[in-house]
């Protein structure tokens, strides 16, 4: 289980390859619930502390030049969450847009979004995801991710769904084909896959796109969670050996 160092560096950067940092981390927001009843609060309230760990996260991206950040923020199994949870939900993931899409825009970061857009979602939330698109759809220095409404295994039934409305010949699927009917084709393979909270598990998050990721696993809860935390899963991932299912090749005499 990952955990912070005992002095944290100066700088994000301090002891960590410059050359070796993650193309595409994805992060499991998880914990706030957790973190609420821990301080005697309603649930609702760990979701509204998460706000600034998301702001600080996606700054530690840009410092540590990640390229592309994606985090969960509702799962198509979210629905079945209590009633006043999901409006909560649904009116917080709208007002954060509203408040720093702005902000998101002047860092130079491009934010998507990548899940269903059915009938559940509200038609206001739907429009301010489309506006945060819309104004920073030319940044270039991070692309912020937001899945909504997700599930892996929803994205992979769409993609199929999708292949067969078009006529695709079956022996014309290859990874190439399903990648490009996945909600975003321009997507990169996850490289780092980081989940806070202590729960070791995927859930249902980008399973195509992890298939050969670097898992890391933080008992900070998501409320708690930092730049600093980032950093040190970066670090982790550059103790790992990346075999892709080969073999390293060993270096010449």
């Amino acid at each position: 289980m990952l955990a912070l160092p005992a002095t944290p560096p100066a700088s994000l950067l301090d002891g960590l390859d410059p050359h070796g940092i993650p193309r595409h981390v994805a992060c499991v927001m998880d914990g706030n619930g957790r973190w609420a009843e821990r301080r005697g609060l309603v649930r609702t309230a760990g979701h509204a502390a998460g706000e600034e760990a998301l702001l600080d996260a996606v700054e530690g991206a840009l410092a540590l030049g990640i390229e592309w950040l994606t985090v969960f923020a509702f799962s198509t199994e979210n629905w079945n969450r209590p009633a006043d949870e999901v409006a909560f939900l649904m009116e917080f993931n709208r007002e954060v847009l509203a408040r720093h899409r702005h902000r998101l825009h002047e860092q130079g970061v491009r934010v998507r979004f990548i899940g269903r857009r059915d009938e559940k979602v509200p038609p206001a939330l739907l429009d301010h995801m489309d506006r945060s698109i819309e104004l920073t759809r030319d940044n270039t220095r991070c692309t912020l991710t937001i899945a909504f409404n997700y599930g892996g295994q929803a994205e992979l039934v769409d993609a199929v769904r999708a292949m067969v409305a078009e006529g695709v010949d079956p022996d014309d699927i290859d990874v190439e084909r399903i990648r490009h009917h996945l909600y975003d084709p321009e997507m990169p393979d996850v490289d780092l896959f980081v989940r806070t909270s202590g729960e070791m598990r995927i859930s249902n998050f980008l399973l195509w796109q992890v298939a050969y990721s670097e898992l890391v696993f933080t008992d900070a809860l998501w409320p708690d969670f930092r730049k600093e935390h980032l950093a040190a899963a970066v670090a982790e991932y550059q103790r790992r050996e990346r075999r892709f299912g080969g073999l390293l090749t060993e270096a010449a005499p």
